[in-house]
């Protein structure tokens, strides 16, 4: 039998406004529930079974929500901000109530792959370091591309604050573009990485999570949820 939850909570959820403006909409008739308006928000619904809608449109309820994002630069990697625009801007109303938070963090400048969810255990199996998940960059750089970078990678890169990296990979793929592969996402990683080896990186792009792929069909800006197998990809 599914779980029963409070009306206001599952509207809520949605992105239908807070608690006090849920208690309004159901008292001036707005909510339906099961094609009957429901004038109390605290009554207890089953999110599997009944119907709900509000000024006409169904509510779609789902606990749980996996995106993909086309990070574009200038948005910060952080569910709120004062000054700047974030990543959950971006996302319509029908998310702003659901608490999605990034999987990771990508710099405010850098662009690509970003995942939002608010499974908090999905997201823990991404970002540990200790799962040896890949995550693949393309950086532009300047300056002089060193022959043994690769092998400086993956001997394990030491950066200027004494931190020692682990193991990664670095393949030259232009005359000023390196392809990056890190399994771990500390402060301004591969901006630092790059910088050890004497290099300055001026574009960071995010291609892939372990086996899943940036949609080439998305712009920046914008998203589209995961299939179930996408969802998988990450680990394989």
């Amino acid at each position: 039998m599914a779980a029963m939850m409070r009306l206001d909570k599952l509207l809520g959820h949605c992105g239908w406004g807070t608690r006090r403006q849920l208690k309004e909409l159901c008292k001036n008739g707005n909510v339906l529930v099961n094609g009957r308006a429901c004038r109390d928000s605290s009554v207890k619904v089953d999110p599997a079974a009944d119907v709900i809608s509000v000024d006409g449109e169904q509510v779609l309820y789902e606990q749980y929500s996996y995106l993909m994002l086309h990070k574009p630069a200038g948005v910060l990697s952080a569910t709120e901000d004062r000054h700047s625009q974030t990543v959950l801007d971006l996302l319509p109303r029908t998310y702003q109530g659901a608490g999605l938070f990034p999987v990771g963090r990508l710099d405010k400048d850098t662009t690509g792959l970003l995942l939002l969810t608010n499974d908090g255990k999905w997201s823990h199996r991404i970002t540990s370091p200790k799962k040896h998940i890949d995550k693949v960059y393309e950086a532009t750089v300047d300056g002089i591309i060193p022959e043994d970078m690769e092998e400086q990678f993956q001997a394990g890169i030491m950066l200027a604050d004494g931190l020692q990296c682990l193991p990664a990979h670095a393949v030259q793929t232009g005359a000023n573009t390196v392809e990056i592969t890190v399994q771990e996402g500390k402060y301004h990683q591969v901006k630092r990485m790059c910088a050890a080896v004497g290099l300055t990186v001026t574009a960071l792009h995010r291609r892939s999570i372990g086996s899943l792929q940036l949609d080439s069909c998305l712009q920046p800006g914008s998203f589209r949820t995961l299939t179930e197998k996408e969802r998988e990809l990450p680990f394989e």
